[in-house]
């Protein structure tokens, strides 16, 4: 019995994950290439856009860090100098300047203790209690610092301011606000991850269409191939196209099932030749049973017989019987014919095929055999048509077994004819045929020919026939190297055709 393996999963937590991804239209390997390409390259490019929008963010922090530097550095010198002649007035102008590059918050002038001198828009009032005025003197460079002025969140930059001696006489600081650091970025960062989700999509389908096209199409037609082999269509071939790696799996799916197919058929042929020998075999004990009968009967019936048929030989020779009993002595001398035949039939089946091979002529082997059924064809009133072609070819054989064949083909035609028989002979180079027809009744409806050619079957009533003619004349054709068949004739009655071989026999090692 064949056994199917569907294609199932081991266990059902991978069931059910399959047939999730199933439900999505995703298969197996498209599945693959989502986890291990897809998946990796789409976090590599996230990471690369974070990474770049830190470093996008650090440039512009400090560039606005830079710009309020150089504004600083800008109306320091004009501020010191204002505040070195006492011109409050100059400062203040100079610190409402500032204000035309829209991008300055506040700006305030302190000294070096930290007290605000001047002041224009939002900045620190005091910064007495800061450690930015320490710093500067004791560095005497700009200080930076992010500070909370007015309930709103602000960036500083603090520039020192020097007299004309060189000392810090105070400070300036430029304020803006510290949201002004993350407005710039923040359409930046939205844009970037509105392109990444755009190209994470891209990839995936790509990967997806790209994959079907290229190869989950040929991987899908090889698993229906595989599935129509699984559910016993072993004829089934897969076709060979699609990437060179999917071509190889179906030539190789086909080999595997050309191989498989050939063992079948060595398979069947082996079993075909053990039955064949089996036959033979079986064949071969009925025929050394038959035959140890034959002898046997052949043995205890021969003699008496022959001492039978002699004395009602005899005894019909006498002269001094009557009518009656005339007809008694014939048809014991029937009887004795009939049995004594019989026991030659079994005799001649039974004998080893071809004992006696010589050079035979056709004409004169199919003459002997109508010259003695001739006497029978009288007693019926049977009228015999032939036609036997001269030149007919020579070839080695049993003269003996194939009268023996002839004979009883030519006497089941007498039988079963109504008024008429006809033997037809033709041959070639390699072949002769002997067609005999007679116009009986033809072959029975419930027995095929090959049943007719079995041992000891007849389709005669009991008393008139043995079953053990056509088998003979079967055992003659293959002894021959030919065949023998029987079928109904096209104008009625039976058709009994002997082929032999007129091949040379083969001379055995």
């Amino acid at each position: 019995m064949r056994k199917k393996y569907p294609f199932k999963s081991n266990t059902p937590a991978v069931e059910q994950e399959s047939g999730a991804w199933r439900k999505l239209g995703v298969s197996g390997l498209q599945r693959t290439l989502l986890v291990f390409v897809v998946l990796p390259l789409v976090l590599l490019t996230a990471l690369g856009i974070r990474f770049g929008l830190e470093q996008a963010n650090q440039f512009q922090e400090q560039r606005l860090k830079n710009d309020l530097e150089l504004v600083g550095r800008a109306i320091s010198i004009p501020v010191g100098t204002a505040l070195n002649n006492g011109d409050m007035d100059a400062v203040e102008l100079a610190l409402e300047s500032v204000f035309v590059l829209g991008e300055v918050y506040g700006a305030s002038v302190f000294d070096v203790d930290g007290n605000r001198v001047a002041s224009a828009g939002v900045t620190e009032t005091d910064l007495t209690r800061s450690i930015i005025p320490q710093r500067i003197r004791t560095t005497g460079e700009g200080q930076e610092a992010f500070s909370r002025v007015a309930g709103r969140n602000v960036f500083s930059h603090f520039q020192p301011l020097f007299d004309t001696a060189g000392h810090i006489q105070g400070l300036v600081q430029i304020t803006r606000r510290a949201s002004d650091f993350g407005r710039a970025l923040d359409q930046l960062t939205i844009i970037a991850w509105l392109l990444w989700g755009v190209f994470s999509l891209v990839i995936l389908a790509s990967v997806l269409l790209g994959h079907y096209g290229g190869v989950g199409r040929y991987v899908d037609k090889l698993l229906a191939h595989m599935s129509r082999v699984a559910d016993g269509d072993l004829s089934h071939r897969a076709a060979l196209n699609g990437p060179q790696e999917v071509a190889s799996l179906a030539r190789g799916l086909n080999q595997m099932l050309d191989s498989i197919e050939q063992a079948h058929r060595d398979l069947d042929a082996h079993r075909a030749a053990e039955t064949q020998l089996v036959a033979k075999l079986k064949d071969n004990e009925k025929m050394v049973a038959i035959g140890s009968m034959a002898q046997g009967i052949a043995h205890e019936l021969g003699a008496p017989l022959s001492v039978i048929d002699g004395r009602a030989r005899r005894l019909e020779r006498a002269g001094s019987l009557n009518e009656q009993q005339q007809r008694n002595l014939s048809g014991i001398r029937t009887q004795v014919h009939r049995l004594t035949r019989t026991v030659r039939q079994l005799l001649d089946y039974c004998r080893p095929a071809a004992t006696q091979p010589r050079m035979l002529t056709a004409n004169l082997l199919i003459q002997d055999a109508l010259e003695a059924i001739a006497p029978e064809l009288e007693a019926k009133g049977c009228q015999l048509t032939t036609q036997l072609p001269p030149g007919l070819p020579v070839f080695w054989a049993d003269a003996g077994r194939l009268e023996l064949a002839l004979l009883n083909l030519l006497r089941n035609a007498l039988q079963a004819a109504e008024g008429g028989m006809g033997v037809w002979v033709a041959a070639n180079s390699r072949w002769l045929v002997i067609r005999i027809i007679d116009d009986g009744l033809g072959l029975p409806e419930n027995c095929s020919p090959a049943r007719l050619t079995e041992p000891f079957f007849t389709t005669k009533p009991p008393g008139e026939g043995t079953g053990l003619g056509l088998a003979i004349v079967q055992a003659v054709a293959e002894e021959q190297g030919g065949y023998f068949t029987l079928s109904n004739h096209a104008d009625g009655g039976c058709e009994a055709c002997l082929v032999l071989s007129l091949a040379p026999p083969k001379k055995e090692a």
